[in-house]
């Protein structure tokens, strides 16, 4: 009987590897190139491919400025409709 969880059986339709004990597929990882600081990869790779691709070592702040940025006008449309 085979549980609903099992791998499905060679030739399926998902790329990637599987490796043994894993149920997910690995991709490919998306192409990287070290900068020399933040302000070098911004002005290289932009600040969304930085953040949201992780084109460089630079991502996770990248995504903590854009999680700040995101929150701040989030909290500022909050309050804006609470005084309305």
């Amino acid at each position: 009987m085979q549980n609903a969880l099992d791998l499905p059986p060679d030739g399926c339709i998902m790329a990637g590897e599987v490796r043994k004990g894993e149920r997910i597929p690995r991709r490919d990882p998306p192409p990287y190139e070290e900068a020399e600081s933040f302000g070098q990869a911004i002005t290289r790779d932009g600040f969304f491919n930085t953040s949201i691709n992780d084109a460089n070592q630079y991502g996770p702040i990248g995504m903590m400025i854009l999680l700040f940025i995101v929150a701040t006008i989030t909290g500022a449309a909050i309050k804006l409709l609470e005084s309305l």
